[in-house]
């Protein structure tokens, strides 16, 4: 049940086709295509490096290190030797990467910042740069070893956050990213001759196990970009099949002077996730380009849950049907199943749900109906048909270009500043980013320059979670309890982003 084995059998009958094709090769400035072969070759000797540096199966390995062929390879290695892949945002601060080294425990770090080496003395884990870790691996014989996982073994912990602000490493098996992918080849359609550019980062589940695992499945060449740029991407999309992106891809595509069907005659599929894709973008794309996104629903702690059909009605606003073998309801306060049609909270069960929450097990059984069913925390409407509409979340989350934004890590930032007496941070519609991070402040005595705001968060807070909206009150609307109420800030500022 190691996923890496089931990948390894659709490399060998395509050894010498070209598996990732990094910028560099693209543009002719440098880098050379990897072959399928190439992969197969670092992810060994990757592997043996690891099991040398003491990994074990089960083990963490706790990886923040730049997209690139040679990351990839490293995550197949981890696989590989049976180690436990937990990936991190490269904009992770120094005091934010502390925290998840803390909480995982692994045995070995590899991090992308220069000058990263061992540690001092004690039992912590051995920390390496990934271009050391590269030579170390290149110095000795590939390790052909495949470890024997059980499908109930850890593959990867992803961490994500609740409202609270703690964040929560999700415990993914193999079987969960193993059933995942297949459905996904399956049902998309996935077919010889595909071939994906791949400009999503690597440090979450869309990019990292819905991108690449479809595309290693059908041992697709994937042109692999280190990071979105629209006018980029559109020079590639004659070259692919297949795009999947997030929201501001396509509101970015749209953008373009003169971009249209012309650019898009090649693609089969655009694929549409991580954050909700607005009925104005998808309307304007398809008048476009006469493609319509296909929108999926997915978490973390699930992979892809739901997808609008390769064949069939995608309808705008929707996230389609639930994947084979997962199960969707729509619950009441009552937990009791609501009519089809009508909101309640999305609660899902699959063979690709999670096997929890890493070291927290009351968080986990909260979460966990007793019949399996995992409580997601999205308002939805399931139609008779089992169609799935998003209409909102019961979290104050915030998606932002597609990464996750939880307040309360925001406010906590805030709140340290001198001058600011307490915070409440909300997301407002952005024509870009979907949502746009807003801070609603209260002055303790003069009030705060906003430049003076942004260069305090900047010294421990990812810049994608910097408000980029700051407004004075008096005091904060609060309810009979003392609660924010949100729901009034989020209205009072949806204006925030309109220009």
């Amino acid at each position: 049940m190691n996923l890496y084995a089931l990948l390894h059998e659709r490399f060998e009958g395509a050894l010498d086709c070209p598996s990732l094709v990094p910028h560099g090769a693209l543009d002719g400035t440098g880098d050379s295509a990897w072959t399928y072969r190439d992969l197969d070759v670092a992810s060994a000797r990757l592997a043996g490096a690891l099991r040398r540096s003491g990994v074990e199966p089960g083990d963490r390995v706790l990886v923040q290190i730049p997209k690139s062929a040679e990351a990839v390879a490293l995550y197949l290695g981890v696989l590989r030797c049976g180690g436990v892949y937990v990936p991190l945002n490269t904009a992770y601060t120094e005091r934010e990467v502390a925290f998840f080294v803390a909480d995982a425990s692994p045995r070995v770090v590899v991090r992308g910042a220069a000058g990263v080496g061992e540690p001092g003395a004690g039992e912590g884990p051995r920390a390496i740069g990934i271009d050391a870790l590269w030579r170390e691996a290149g110095s000795f014989d590939p390790d052909p070893t495949i470890e024997a996982r059980d499908g109930d073994d850890l593959a990867a912990i992803c961490y994500t956050s609740g409202t609270t602000g703690r964040s929560k490493g999700a415990m993914i098996t193999h079987r969960n990213l193993t059933s995942n992918a297949l459905a996904l080849h399956r049902i998309w359609g996935f077919e010889p001759g595909d071939v994906l550019l791949h400009a999503l980062p690597i440090f979450h589940v869309h990019g990292l196990f819905v991108a690449l695992h479809t595309a290693f499945l059908n041992a697709s060449k994937v042109l692999f970009l280190p990071r979105f740029d629209a006018s980029e991407v559109r020079r590639l999309l004659p070259e692919a099949t297949v795009l999947m992106g997030v929201p501001t891809f396509y509101s970015r595509l749209l953008a373009e002077p003169g971009f249209g069907s012309a650019d898009c005659e090649t693609i089969r599929l655009f694929v549409s996730g991580s954050a909700p894709l607005t009925e104005a973008v998808w309307g304007d794309f398809e008048a476009r380009t006469g493609h319509r996104i296909l929108e999926r629903y997915g978490m973390t702690e699930a992979g892809m849950i739901t997808s609008n059909p390769l064949d069939g009605e995608r309808v705008a606003g929707t996230v389609g049907f639930p994947l084979p073998d997962v199960e969707v309801r729509a619950v009441g306060e009552d937990g009791a199943e609501v009519p089809a049609g009508e909101v309640g909270t999305l609660e899902i069960r699959g063979p690709n749900l999670f096997a929890g929450y890493w070291g927290l097990p009351d968080k986990t059984a909260a979460e966990m109906r007793g019949d399996g069913f995992f409580v997601t925390g999205d308002l939805a409407s399931v139609d008779g048909e089992g169609r799935v509409t998003l209409v909102g979340r019961d979290k104050d989350l915030i998606i932002a270009g597609g990464f996750n934004v939880y307040p309360k890590e925001v406010e906590d930032r805030l709140d340290e500043i001198a001058g600011v007496a307490e915070s409440a941070v909300i997301g407002a519609p952005h024509a870009d980013l979907g949502e746009g991070v807003v801070a609603v402040l209260v002055a303790e005595g003069a009030r705060v320059e906003s430049d003076t705001l942004r260069a305090a968060l900047g010294a421990g807070l990812a810049s994608y979670k910097h408000p980029r909206r700051f407004f004075w009150v008096d005091e904060l609307p609060r309810n009979a309890m003392g609660k924010v109420q949100k729901n009034i800030l989020r209205e009072r500022y949806r204006d925030a982003y309109d220009e």
